[in-house]
C-alpha cells in the first residue's frame, strides 16, 4: 500500500510573517512524497531505500540518535509505538524538488512515518503524526515554524502566526492554482535580511507595508473560508504589489505575474522568499492550461496545476 504526503506552498504573508504578521500556506498535491513498506526476511532489520537520494539507510537501534532525517523519522515512530526494530523495507520516492520552498523534508518524513506505522498495525492520528514530523523538521531547520508539517499532515490550508500553533482552516470552494518556477535560485536568508534593512532604515514606510500585508492575510482567510474567488485573487495581486515595494520581486517574477493575469488568472503573486523561486496564480479550472502555457512562454522553467479541495468545516488535528 502506498502512503503519500503533499508538498506545500505559501499563498499569503511571506516576509511579513517574520514581524509577527500572519501567513497562509496551502497543500500542493500535484507534487507528492510516496512511501511503501514491505516485509523483509527475518533478521534483516529495517532499511529505508531513498530513491531520490540514491541511498539505503539501515536503522539498527531505536535508542541511538541518527544524523539522517529519514532514519531519525523511523526511530521516532518506533519509540512512539514502543516497538522494536521490525524486519521491513521502506521504499521512499518523491516528485517534490529539494530546497524549493515546497516542504520536501516534511513531506518525505510524513509519508515514511505513515507507511511504517501502518505496516506495524498502529496508524497514528494526525496530532501525533504532526508532532513527530515537527521533531524531524528540527533536524532540517533548527527552529522551524511548524507551518510545513501542519499543512502537509493536515492536507489543508493553514493560518500561521509566528510563535503560535498553526491553525488549519476550511475552504469554501475548490481553489485551482497554476504554480511556476523561475529556474532562478535565490536565498531566502538574503531576501529576509534585505527587508529587515529597509524596515530598520525607514520603519514608518516599510513597517506600515508589513502591517498592511498582515491585514490582507486576515481578510484572505475569510475569503478562502467563504469561497470568494474574486476577492482572493484581488488580495493576491495586492500582496504582490506590497512585496514588490519590499524589493523582493524581480523582473522575471513580475513578467510571470503579468503574463498570468493577461492570460485570465484571477490573481497572481510571487510565493516564498522572492527574487527568484516560485510564483502562484489563482485560475478558473477551464483557464489553467492556458495560463500555464502563457507562463512558460514568459520564461517559467516549469509549471504545475493544482487544486485545493473544499474542506468545510475546518479540518481537525484529532
Amino acid at each position: 500500500m502506498q502512503h503519500t504526503a503533499p508538498a506545500k506552498i505559501i499563498l499569503f504573508g511571506e516576509h511579513a510573517v517574520v514581524y509577527g504578521q500572519p501567513a497562509i500556506a496551502v497543500p500542493f498535491n500535484t507534487l507528492q512524497a510516496t512511501a511503501t513498506a514491505t516485509v523483509a526476511p527475518s533478521g534483516s532489520g529495517l532499511s529505508i531505500h531513498a530513491r531520490d537520494l540514491n541511498q539505503v539507510l539501515q536503522v539498527q537501534s531505536v535508542a541511538e540518535t541518527l544524523d539522517h532525517a529519514l532514519a531519525y523519522a523511523a526511530q521516532l515512530t518506533l519509540r512512539q509505538l514502543n516497538a522494536p526494530i521490525p524486519d521491513l523495507t521502506i521504499e521512499l520516492w518523491s516528485s517534490i524538488p529539494f530546497a524549493s520552498g515546497f516542504g520536501s523534508g516534511a513531506a518525505t518524513a510524513t509519508a515514511l512515518i505513515r507507511a511504517l506505522s501502518h505496516a506495524l498495525g498502529q496508524p497514528l492520528d494526525k496530532e501525533v503524526l504532526n508532532g513527530l514530523v515537527y521533531e524531524v523538521e528540527k533536524m532540517h531547520h533548527g527552529t522551524p515554524s511548524g507551518i510545513d508539517n501542519t499543512v502537509i499532515v493536515m492536507n489543508a490550508p493553514v493560518y500561521f502566526v509566528r510563535g503560535q500553533q498553526p491553525q488549519p482552516f476550511g475552504v469554501g470552494q475548490p481553489l485551482t492554482f497554476v504554480i511556476a518556477n523561475t529556474g532562478v535560485a535565490a536565498s531566502t536568508k538574503e531576501t529576509v535580511s534585505a527587508v529587515r534593512g529597509l524596515v530598520e532604515q525607514a520603519h514608518a514606510v516599510y513597517g506600515a507595508l508589513i502591517d498592511q500585508i498582515g491585514q490582507l492575510v486576515h481578510e484572505a482567510k475569510n475569503h478562502i473560508e467563504k469561497g470568494y474567488l474574486i476577492g482572493i485573487g484581488h488580495l493576491m495581486n495586492l500582496n504582490h504589489q506590497f512585496l514588490n515595494a519590499l524589493t523582493v520581486s524581480s523582473p522575471l517574477l513580475d513578467d510571470l505575474v503579468h503574463a498570468a493575469m493577461k492570460a485570465g488568472a484571477l490573481g497572481a503573486k510571487l510565493s516564498g522568499g522572492g527574487r527568484g523561486g516560485n510564483m502562484i496564480a489563482l485560475v478558473d479550472p477551464a483557464d489553467a492550461e492556458r495560463v500555464a502555457a502563457a507562463l512558460r512562454s514568459a520564461g517559467a522553467a516549469h509549471t504545475w496545476v493544482m487544486t485545493v479541495a473544499a474542506t468545510q468545516p475546518a479540518p481537525s488535528l484529532q
